[in-house]
């Protein structure tokens, strides 16, 4: 038989524990208060016209996961890119990591964006570790959409030569 005071202490718990699991806390105690700001109010959600040649789209997936994050910028005569949208299937973390991504791609060059890291991401999102691949994803977005950019530039040269 239990005394009152371990009764109340085994009560207390399973309060706590029950408001920690339940789905109303689970939001605030899962996620950073970044993470839910971006995934409540995301940024730059949409497409751009992925056959414009100032266009560049990166289509990235976690097999693990699931998640799949389309990102794409668009770029000025100067280099500098104008313009990013997203597109991502997946947890909060990876639709945060996306649109800070395109935040922080947006009036960069296109050498400076290509220096951004999944821990540039991580750390402004305060991510856990076990929701890292978000960042490695959005990096990788990033990067595949730099280099669709640069093969359509690349393309655009050739042809040009080849007119002349």
């Amino acid at each position: 038989r239990m005394s009152g005071a371990t009764l109340r202490k085994c009560i207390s718990l399973l309060v706590y524990r029950g408001k920690l699991f339940s789905p109303e806390h689970s939001t605030s105690c899962s996620y950073h208060k970044k993470v839910v700001d971006h995934y409540e109010n995301p940024r730059n959600v949409g497409s751009l016209d992925k056959n414009a040649q100032n266009v560049g789209t990166g289509l990235v997936g976690a097999p693990a996961c699931g998640d799949v994050m389309k990102l794409q910028i668009q770029v000025d005569d100067n280099g500098k890119i104008v313009d990013a949208k997203f597109k991502t299937f997946g947890c909060g973390s990876a639709i945060a990591s996306s649109s800070l991504a395109t935040e922080l791609v947006k009036g960069k060059s296109v050498d400076e964006a290509l220096t951004i890291k999944n821990t540039d991401i991580a750390k402004e999102l305060c991510l856990p570790p076990v929701k890292l691949h978000c960042s490695m994803l959005a990096e990788d977005a990033i990067k595949a959409a730099l280099s669709d950019y640069r093969l359509k530039q690349d393309k655009k040269e050739v042809l040009g030569e080849a007119r002349a």
